[in-house]
């Protein structure tokens, strides 16, 4: 019959390589930073563009709504 020491060795010994894992998590961090500045970028470019090309090719300008005042 198998003891608990065979099922389940020791791993004390077990050695993390922590300029690897440094690295792994600097680059991915660098690389979501980057995405998340692009996204952000590209909808407010898009936001824009897609505004401005509606009213110039309909030749009527957006009408705006009023927001009534706010009661307490």
């Amino acid at each position: 019959m198998a003891t608990a020491e065979t099922m389940f060795p020791d791993r004390s010994d077990f050695d993390y390589d922590y300029d690897t894992l440094r690295t792994t998590g600097v680059v991915l961090a660098v690389i979501m930073f980057v995405a998340g500045i692009l996204i952000a970028l590209s909808k407010k470019f898009t936001n824009c563009v897609k505004s401005s090309s509606k009213s110039s090719l309909s030749g009527t300008p957006v009408p705006k709504t009023e927001v009534p005042p706010q009661t307490v």
